[in-house]
């Protein structure tokens, strides 16, 4: 095996070996390299001419140099030439590995910087689509109620003025309302307290993104009613499997939506909401009650014939996330943020039960099933409890974030959730 100098890749007259980098070189090359630079050619490394280990070698016969003066100094000069031109080129070699390593930094840094560019004029265009679509709602102004005990204003004649516009609910409203309640207290009391044998237990999962409340409609429990933090409504059709509808206006995020028994009473309840500041908010199974949560832990129950406050429960020590109506018409459940669940008896106006969770469990929303035998929380996983006893019966932890609605199908032949991971699933046997 022959020895090869690094810098001239030549066999070497004098091979010496580099501690520093471990690679041979010719002596008079390495020498006026070091005398140069004072580095190992290979490293960078400093390098002295001492530390340079000479490598005993059979030197090559060589024939005797001619006896010419002239011919010994030409190749003397032809040497010292070849020798600068050899160290000239390993420094150009070097130079062209910089570069080359330089121009490769370059081209990955324009080419982030044009994904960045691309993201950007993206997140523009959509924010401009987004002002366009709120413009035309700029100048819109939520109707101001006026009192019932507030006399019509009088016109130039003396006489009242006619309003154009109706404020409040009507006697066709209300009577609407009377006759709903009468009928669903009718239909509740047929069902009585016997656990239908169809009850299910089991689970089987779907999903659709983007969704922060959940309901179900009585009426069809294959539409299930969505809000997300889009700003839209969605109406999904179970059994079909597609979406039935899309609500806009909100300007922002949904964070409860509800189905009234009556579904023309829709309308009426959206301007209730929007003139009163809720953390969540629910109807009583007869639709003739209105319970609301707040941000000060206060329970509030309304009597929407009389749009009065009837009844207030004080009692969790943290904002309340949500509550739920049982379908006997008698208990209210509410979750706050204190990670507890409380059982309220609407015959006596008290607490009976409170359910102690785990520490830092957020309860996001409460549901009963249709029989009133089962209570379903979900937060951060979803729980089901049987009623009377409230013991926990089962516990789904499916999802990978929070869990923001829940909701029992017809029989509770199925249970359905949504949550911050963007899923919507429905569990059944």
């Amino acid at each position: 095996m022959s020895l090869v100098c690094a810098i001239s890749n030549e066999v070497p007259e004098h091979p010496c070996v580099s501690p520093v980098s471990n690679q041979v070189f010719e002596r008079r090359l390495i020498e006026k390299y070091i005398a140069e630079n004072g580095t190992d050619p290979m490293n960078g490394q400093p390098l002295s001419e001492e530390q340079l280990v000479d490598i005993k070698v059979s030197h090559p016969i060589r024939p005797k140099a001619p006896s010419a003066t002239s011919i010994p100094a030409i190749l003397k000069s032809l040497q010292d030439e070849w020798d600068a031109v050899m160290l000239h080129s390993f420094t150009l070699r070097q130079q062209l590995q910089t570069t080359r390593q330089e121009l490769s930094h370059a081209l990955y840094q324009h080419d982030a910087a044009c994904r960045v560019i691309a993201r950007l004029t993206k997140e523009v265009t959509a924010a401009r689509e987004a002002l366009a679509t709120l413009k035309p709602q700029a100048g819109l102004v939520a109707p101001q109620a006026v009192p019932a005990s507030q006399p019509a204003a009088a016109g130039a004649g003396g006489e009242p003025m006619e309003i154009s516009e109706q404020v409040g609910m009507t006697p066709e409203i209300i009577q609407k309302l009377q006759d709903k309640a009468t009928i669903l207290t009718t239909e509740r009391k047929k069902r009585g307290k016997t656990v239908p044998e169809e009850l299910v237990r089991g689970l089987h999962s779907a999903s659709v993104p983007g969704i922060l409340a959940l309901d179900l409609c009585p009426s069809d429990t294959n539409k299930v009613l969505t809000g997300g933090a889009d700003k839209n409504v969605v109406v999904f059709d179970k059994s079909e499997e597609q979406i039935v509808a899309t609500l806009k206006g909100h300007t922002k995020k949904v964070t409860s939506v509800i189905y009234h028994p009556s579904q023309p009473m829709l309308k009426f309840i959206t301007y209730l909401l929007a003139v009163v500041t809720l953390t969540c908010a629910q109807f009583h199974p007869d639709g003739l009650i209105f319970g609301t949560g707040t941000a000060d832990s206060q329970i509030k129950i309304w009597d929407l014939k009389e749009r009065t406050n009837v009844a207030n429960f004080p009692g969790h020590s943290g904002p309340v996330t949500s509550i739920a109506f049982s379908e006997n018409g008698y208990y209210l459940a509410t979750g706050a943020q204190d990670s507890s669940v409380k059982l309220w008896d609407l015959r006596k106006l008290k607490n009976f039960k409170t359910i102690t969770l785990d520490n830092n469990y957020e309860v996001k929303s409460l549901v009963f099933d249709q029989s009133g035998t089962y209570l379903a929380v979900g937060g951060s996983d979803i729980r089901v409890y049987i009623c009377k006893q409230w013991s926990e019966v089962l516990n789904f932890t499916d999802h990978t974030g929070l869990v923001t609605g829940v909701a029992f199908g017809e029989n509770a032949q199925f249970l359905t959730s949504a949550g911050m991971d963007r899923s919507l699933k429905f569990y059944s046997l």
